[in-house]
């Protein structure tokens, strides 16, 4: 009954300081977040070119998190949470102690999102027996060639066999579980979307079609869909930037703050190397690093010059066709 009546409460207050703020051009924030994305790891199996973990620009030190740290984290922001992401950079299901984050998150929604490589078939009727509420699996390319263009050292056939199994468990079991297959469109694997498509309809799950990240610009022409649908970047005055207006607010900052596996808060989820951290879990409480002064001082810095922050502009946020 607590949980019932603290999450709308909860959600109120933060979305009516939200709107306030930025109307008003005061970074106020009342309540606490609504989700939160935690980190189990950001070590991971693949060494994808455009991610800061795999692709090993990754300046921060390599770790797994701390089940007590996550347990103190959710008993603080739990009953005003409707959602946890039990994943960031790195593939969470490496973490040692995998299952018992989803076993910690009963009292809430939970969602993972895995490269899909260990979802053997033990591993599926575990997952969804959990409670896990949501599972995304990556799939960018519908074969071995097309798909290791992104995906190197994985394995297609693998990945396909893994969101089959998770399928056939969730039948098993009448399980409620959602299963989401995630491609992250590109100049590759633009053509194969049918045969993901298909492949998707055949194991009841939901597609989700997102426009991809590219960390190197002199990469992104090589990269970039022929498709102008799925573009990130628009070419102006002869260079590739985002095609988005860039607005001065960010609903994250008042929403869902991304806790790394080593416990430091940072503010969205484009924060990739935690160059922009609000607080060490470790030394602080939640609530004192959401209404401290850092967080304050970065709110107001969104609201009054977005553009000048390194991490936005690469950032999905305002960005019309960025995902399906």
């Amino acid at each position: 009954m607590i949980y019932s009546f603290n999450r709308p409460a909860n959600l109120f207050r933060a979305g009516y300081s939200y709107i306030r703020s930025s109307v008003t051009g005061n970074a106020g924030v009342k309540g606490m977040p609504v989700s939160v994305s935690t980190e189990l790891t950001n070590n991971c199996n693949l060494k994808c070119p455009h991610c800061s973990s795999g692709s090993g620009r990754m300046l921060r030190k390599k770790g797994f998190m701390d089940i007590d740290l996550f347990k103190r984290v959710i008993d603080e922001l739990g009953s005003g949470l409707y959602n946890v992401n039990l994943y960031f950079q790195g593939e969470p299901m490496l973490h040692p102690l995998f299952f018992s984050f989803i076993d910690s998150c009963v009292k809430t929604n939970s969602v993972v999102s895995t490269n899909g490589h260990y979802l053997s078939e033990a591993n599926s009727e575990r997952i969804v027996q959990s409670g896990l509420c949501k599972l995304i699996i990556s799939l960018d390319g519908a074969d071995q060639e097309i798909y290791s263009k992104y995906r190197v050292n994985g394995d297609v056939q693998r990945v396909i066999e893994g969101i089959r199994n998770i399928s056939k468990a969730k039948e098993k079991f009448k399980s409620s579980l959602k299963i989401e297959v995630q491609c992250l469109v590109n100049r590759f694997n633009e053509l194969q979307i049918p045969v993901i498509k298909a492949l998707t309809r055949s194991v009841h799950a939901k597609l989700s079609l997102k426009s991809m990240q590219i960390i190197s610009k002199d990469e992104i022409s090589s990269w970039m869909p022929v498709n102008n649908r799925f573009r990130r970047y628009i070419l102006k005055q002869g260079s590739f930037v985002l095609k988005s207006s860039m607005p001065d607010k960010c609903a994250r900052l008042w929403f869902n703050p991304v806790i790394t596996w080593d416990g430091k808060v940072v503010p969205c989820c484009f924060d990739k190397d935690a160059e922009y951290v609000m607080g060490d879990l470790y030394q602080e409480t939640f609530a004192e690093i959401w209404n401290g002064p850092k967080y304050r001082i970065f709110r107001k810095s969104i609201m009054t010059g977005r553009h000048m922050i390194d991490m936005c502009r690469n950032c999905t946020s305002g960005l019309k066709g960025a995902r399906y």
